[in-house]
């Protein structure tokens, strides 16, 4: 970025910060000097000890073939290969912490806050430097060691830790900036000596190595110091309190153990709360950082419990919540919505390549809550289940419990509405879910296979709406699991503004664009200035005959876009009205379709057609004669016609764009219609 931009970009995120806010990053101004000039030490530390291990017959109750999917990736990893957003690596075996394969570039080093992270140039991509250094293989290797009893495993874990510790003393390096990839790398470290614990080397790897305990007690001291504030308490402070409470349990050695533990886990369930609508939904909407959260929250619990630390109630309704949530909103393989910014994060990987991240947290909300009769089947097997869920008490019986510390009433955060006391017994819905008022999200099925969802609510959370794409009013349409009218995704956060840009934008959405601008105003990759605002007017989601929405907002200013959307249970026949209020302006509908989807466009019909399960199946998608249809895919000057099915990756898929204009007396009639 230049000098200006810079300067500007700052300008824009100092005005969504409150007074409590400025205040605090100005002390975190001042704390980072003086550490510079004086840095922390480490006090000396004596008879610490490991104990937060795992109970007996959990290693063996590990179903067998997710047991061989786990070695099997955990032998790719011995043998130095690995992919991380789309790049493959085979340097694992010995890596570079601070090089990123994809631009080739190695980080700088010095002071960690004078690092230029957000520079590609300087940094190369960050994400690429950091994810290694999460440590989520080395659970991986860890698992192995515990499944299998081969040293080997464990050796090169041993290895890896002491490389990175060397390389990366405290508040050296790129590693120590971003409070996400400190609290996230605790958990791991948690989890590595946990399953390493039957291997001889493992307290001379951890509680008797001097290393260790500085960077252990380094990390929850800058956690401690450096927390996300305000417009950026998102699912980073839930990383960072759930890293910090983990460590704090696990690694209880230090005379500030016991209230970095117990101010982790205010903040936890403050945050938990605060991050959750209470229907359960993420607040940020995005449907990738509900699993992120969710697999934090597990983790964090399953620390509490190991430990005999006892945790508020609405730690654990919270996390039941978002549980029965997911179960909710996922299609019938299981598949979330594609909400919002994605970057594939976990919270802890312990798991083979081809494990359902989504079965997976299903499984174990199964063995924590209890699975209610409208939950989908899960048939899939995972390792991280039965570890987890060996330490964590089930919610029939922690509910309630004279261990749990008890609160006469849930606060919500300001402008949520009013929470159900906690002593009251917590009732679950008795069908599914399809309406989600607080996150305006609403999910029409039919028998015939058809999911879609529709996208009525707020513009991402707190005031800089990080994660939020301008999708307000958008559909997302599959049949049996399929993309069909497909969210494109997110693909990348830095050092690709454009590709960053479109895949945000209201354009790279199935909705409506007028004027060729985005309904919320961006002031910087994660920050937007404006926010649509968004109103649901009305659903019914009970009819056996017709599921209907209809949801209007105000982003585009001196007019009102409004939508309705119509699902017929029987055929799946789909159909969406929109309507314009306001004077003429230049319009664009876009319907993006999923990378399997081929189309056949002639003037203002789509005859669309896949292949499913080696079936071959159709759809005719009728369009707005009022506009002039054109099919664009892979387009890059500018980008247009892209899927991301992951982050760091794209491959070309159709967009269908109508161009017109639109007033008060247009209506916008598509349908999308299933062929037997």
């Amino acid at each position: 970025m230049t000098v200006s931009t810079t300067a500007g970009w700052y300008l824009r995120r100092l005005s969504r910060m409150g007074p409590l806010e400025v205040a605090g990053r100005a002390g975190d101004t001042v704390r980072r000097r003086r550490w510079r000039a004086e840095p922390p030490h480490c006090p000396a530390v004596t008879g610490a000890r490991f104990t937060a291990v795992l109970p007996a017959g959990t290693i063996a109750a590990i179903p067998p073939d997710a047991a061989k999917r786990l070695v099997a990736e955990a032998d790719r990893l011995m043998d130095g290969h690995a992919e991380f957003f789309g790049v493959a690596r085979d340097d694992l075996a010995d890596p570079d912490w601070w090089w990123d394969p994809k631009t080739g570039r190695r980080a700088p080093g010095g002071y960690a806050f004078d690092v230029p992270y957000r520079s590609e140039d300087a940094a190369g991509d960050i994400k690429q430097i950091w994810e290694p250094s999460r440590h989520q293989y080395l659970t991986v290797l860890a698992a192995a060691y515990a499944i299998t009893g081969d040293e080997r495993y464990a050796e090169r874990v041993a290895g890896h830790l002491r490389s990175w510790w060397e390389v990366n003393p405290p508040l050296h390096g790129v590693h120590w900036i971003s409070g996400i990839e400190l609290g996230i790398r605790l958990l791991s470290w948690v989890w590595i000596r946990r399953l390493l614990d039957g291997w001889a080397g493992a307290a001379g790897l951890f509680e008797d190595n001097p290393v260790a305990r500085n960077q252990i007690w380094h990390h929850q001291r800058w956690l401690a110091a450096f927390p996300s504030r305000g417009s950026s308490a998102n699912n980073h402070v839930i990383a960072e309190t759930a890293g910090q409470f983990a460590a704090a349990c696990a690694f209880g050695w230090f005379p500030s153990s016991a209230r970095w533990r117990a101010d982790a886990l205010r903040s936890l369930d403050r945050q938990l709360r605060a991050n959750t609508f209470l229907s359960g939904l993420n607040r940020e909407l995005a449907s990738e950082y509900h699993g992120l959260v969710l697999e934090l929250g597990l983790a964090a619990l399953a620390e509490a419990d190991a430990a005999d630390v006892p945790v508020p109630a609405t730690v654990r309704l919270v996390l039941l919540r978002m549980t029965d949530a997911l179960a909710a909103v996922v299609d019938d393989r299981l598949r979330p919505p594609r909400q919002g910014d994605a970057d594939d994060g976990h919270g802890l990987v312990v798991d083979g390549a081809g494990t359902d991240r989504w079965g997976s947290l299903l499984a174990t909300g199964d063995a924590v809550f209890g699975r209610l009769d409208w939950w989908p089947t899960v048939t899939g097997t995972d390792v991280r289940t039965p570890l987890l869920t060996a330490l964590i008490r089930p919610y029939a019986k922690a509910q309630p419990s004279s261990r749990d510390q008890p609160s006469s009433q849930v606060q919500p955060p300001s402008g949520t509405g009013t929470a159900p006391a906690v002593n009251r017994p917590v009732t679950r819905p008795a069908s599914r879910p399809a309406h989600f008022a607080d996150a305006g999200m609403t999910i029409l099925r039919s028998p015939a296979g058809i999911w879609c969802r529709c996208d009525g609510g707020p513009h991402g959370f707190l005031s800089i709406a990080a994660h939020a794409h301008a999708d307000a009013l958008s559909v997302e349409v599959r049949h049996d699991g399929v993309d069909v009218l497909a969210d494109p995704g997110t693909f990348c956060y830095h050092g690709q503004p454009e590709w960053r840009q479109y895949f945000r934008s209201t354009l790279g959405h199935n909705t409506l664009q007028l004027d060729g601008v985005d309904q919320s105003v961006s002031g910087g990759p994660f920050l937007w200035t404006r926010h649509a605002r968004t109103r649901v007017l009305g659903t019914d989601t009970s009819d056996e005959g017709v599921n209907r929405w209809c949801a209007e907002h105000d982003g585009y200013q001196g007019s009102v876009h409004r939508r309705r959307v119509e699902l017929t249970a029987a055929t799946g026949e789909l159909r969406v009205v929109d309507e314009v209020r306001g004077p003429r302006r230049a319009a664009r509908l876009a319907f993006h379709l999923g990378p399997a989807i081929t189309a056949d466009l002639v003037e203002n019909r789509a005859v669309l057609t896949w292949t499913r399960d080696g079936e071959n199946r159709s759809a005719v998608l009728d369009l707005p004669g009022q506009l002039d249809w054109r099919a664009h895919r892979g387009e890059s000057d500018p980008p247009l016609g892209w899927y991301s099915a992951g982050f760091g990756r794209k491959e070309p898929a159709t967009t269908l764009v109508g161009t017109g204009f639109a007033d008060s007396t247009a209506e916008f009639t598509t349908v999308l219609g299933f062929r037997d």
